[in-house]
């Protein structure tokens, strides 16, 4: 029997992902088409990020990778459960679950079983989940969470002071303060980013189309629009 998603309809779906062998819920992600396919071709969950807007492999950086047991579709067709074996942890926390905060008691129930830092190969990609992280952080014990809590003015304001101390700072000639100054405009961009939900990767993906383009072609696209 064959049975078919409306991928018209449905162009994104859940996926729960469940441990094969203790049938823990380990994470919710979602798939599209070319995710499902490459999943059932390779035996390795594939998803797709909404917030990075491209198609991944569970464990491409980390090694953390999902091998398939099972794959089951839902009544309606428009969710899937996928039985895995897990690599490592399932969560970009380091926890093996991503659920882990216990809303009854307000207590975590899982603690990392490896360091986060060690699933990043890219420093920003890291440092991009922990500003999110510290969206419900205490705003008395992390900077981060004060920006949040302060709101979009103070998170704008950040990130036009520390450009303007780079500029400075560049104009100054002194590298070491350049690079300190660099470090700290990237992380408050990073904060205002995260604030609207959209990943660096976007980012990169704006900077990679440019290339092939001159600088005044750019400009001039800009100004048509």
């Amino acid at each position: 029997m064959n049975f078919a998603i409306d991928w018209q309809k449905h162009p994104l779906i859940p996926a729960i992902v469940q441990d094969a062998d203790t049938a823990e819920v380990l994470m919710l992600a979602y798939m599209n088409e070319e995710a499902l396919q490459k999943s059932l071709s390779t035996g390795f969950a594939h998803y797709y990020s909404r917030s990075r807007q491209k198609l991944w492999k569970k464990g491409e950086s980390s090694g953390n990778t999902q091998e398939i047991v099972d794959i089951k579709l839902d009544c309606d067709s428009d969710t899937i459960l996928l039985k895995v074996r897990q690599k490592g942890p399932a969560c970009h926390t380091g926890r093996k679950s991503c659920f882990y905060k216990d809303l009854k008691s307000g207590s975590i129930t899982h603690e990392p079983i490896a360091d986060p830092d060690e699933m990043y190969s890219d420093v920003v990609d890291r440092l991009y989940h922990v500003i999110q992280e510290k969206k419900e952080a205490d705003p008395t014990t992390s900077w981060t969470a004060k920006l949040f809590s302060k709101g979009e003015n103070a998170i704008l304001k950040k990130v036009a002071e520390e450009a303007a101390e780079f500029c400075f700072a560049i104009k100054d000639d002194d590298k070491d303060e350049i690079v300190y100054e660099c470090a700290d405009l990237v992380y408050h961009a990073l904060v205002a980013l995260a604030l609207r939900d959209i990943s660096p990767e976007l980012v990169r993906k704006e900077l990679k189309r440019r290339f092939g383009t001159s600088g005044i072609e750019e400009k001039a696209s800009r100004s048509d629009r």
